[in-house]
């Protein structure tokens, strides 16, 4: 396949990637962008500088540094796409479950027995997220609903986010064990010396197997374990009332 020619300007650059001619300059001399291929005392950049500016764009759109941003253009050369593409890999959702938006006056009919310190609460552990005007977005409707199962059946607003909370922070524990894990058999040996680019493709398909299994073993290890609480805990009681 013949390699694909440089023919934008810096202007055309600047125009095709929305960035400023200075900031594309500034990105060159910080050693993000590779030179351009001169010809006739003129710089021509091809796809894979738009390929290499949009990395950095989506990059510092999600927070990250530009020392970082370096790191991995760094270990990208010549396959930003690649990089590009496990960024976003990394960043998207493991959940496939669509948010909703509803007004206030829903939520508030919906959150039953809530009040506005149990509001903040629901806030501040992502059960709801305030865009203003009146409005909330609900990131995982499912939960929303149990919640409201739960006060159906007679459950205080109150308890149920308690026992969200501790199933939340269970679930950061779980959700460690699984990064430490990519990271030091998967991830940091590609940090080793001698191998300065990764084989994006590779870590990318292990992140994308990395997803089903961490959410197939959590549940193969809860259902079992569950059945066990309640068998238990009810077997306790029948026999508490049996001798009674």
């Amino acid at each position: 396949m013949a390699e694909a020619v440089a023919e934008l300007t810096i202007d055309e650059l600047a125009r095709e990637t929305g960035m400023t001619v200075r900031n594309i300059r500034a990105h060159q001399s910080r050693g993000l962008l590779p030179p351009p291929e001169v010809r006739a005392r003129t710089g021509y950049y091809g796809p894979e500088h738009v390929a290499r500016l949009r990395l950095v764009q989506e990059l510092q759109g999600n927070g990250y540094n530009l020392a970082a941003i370096k790191d991995l253009v760094r270990r990208s050369s010549g396959n930003s796409q690649d990089a590009l593409e496990f960024a976003r890999a990394i960043l998207a959702p493991f959940e496939d479950e669509r948010p909703e938006i509803i007004e206030a006056a829903e939520l508030a009919e919906r959150f039953s027995g809530g009040d506005e310190k149990q509001l903040r609460r629901a806030e501040k552990l992502g059960i709801v997220v305030p865009l203003g005007e009146g409005r909330y977005e609900i990131p995982s409707p499912t939960l929303l609903r149990a919640g409201e199962t739960l006060s159906g059946l007679g459950i205080p607003l109150e308890k149920s986010l308690d026992v969200i909370e501790d199933v939340a922070r269970q679930a950061d524990s779980v959700s460690a064990a699984f990064v430490k894990l990519f990271l030091d058999r998967i991830w940091k040996p590609f940090d080793r010396a001698g191998q300065p680019e990764p084989d994006w493709p590779a870590v990318l398909a292990a992140l994308e197997q990395l997803r089903p299994l961490a959410t197939e073993v959590l549940v193969a290890i809860f259902q079992p374990r569950m059945t066990q609480a309640t068998e238990k805990a009810f077997g306790r009681e029948l026999d508490r009332r049996a001798k009674g």
